[in-house]
């Protein structure tokens, strides 16, 4: 199921790329048009910006602005940052692997084959789907 956190990031992200010209928005303004808690986009936002999504500008006019083309920011990127793992169990990961403690053979689980499945369908998706195709932009 998709976080609340990332359902959010998505929604913040698209409505900063549909600016003209990049022009930064305070938060609260993006909080009441995506009707997102200041609190909870103001987190949302910094992750954005410390993995370079976003910039920021303090002051009169300052706010939060896109800093990459939409058409280059792939949603895969996006979810690893927000949500994590792509992935729905941790055997199956690419960037989060983790063992199953339950499982003495992952070649031979009818679990791990299936999740593997869902994991590069849904990768294939978030790949070949770019912040500009949300937008329209």
């Amino acid at each position: 199921m998709l976080s609340k956190k990332t359902k959010y990031g998505i929604k913040a992200l698209t409505y900063l790329a549909r600016q003209e010209n990049r022009t930064p928005v305070q938060i609260a303004t993006i909080s009441k048009s995506e009707n997102i808690s200041l609190k909870f986009l103001e987190s949302i936002l910094l992750t954005l910006r410390k993995n370079d999504f976003l910039g920021s500008k303090k002051g009169k006019g300052g706010g939060y602005y896109i800093l990459k083309e939409p058409k280059d920011i792939q949603m895969a990127a996006v979810m690893r940052i927000l949500e994590g793992p792509i992935s729905m169990i941790p055997c199956v990961s690419l960037n989060f692997y983790e063992k199953c403690e339950d499982c003495p053979d992952e070649n031979a689980c009818a679990v791990h084959k299936l999740m593997a499945q869902v994991r590069d369908s849904s990768l294939e998706i978030f790949k070949n789907t770019t912040l500009a195709d949300l937008c329209n932009c």
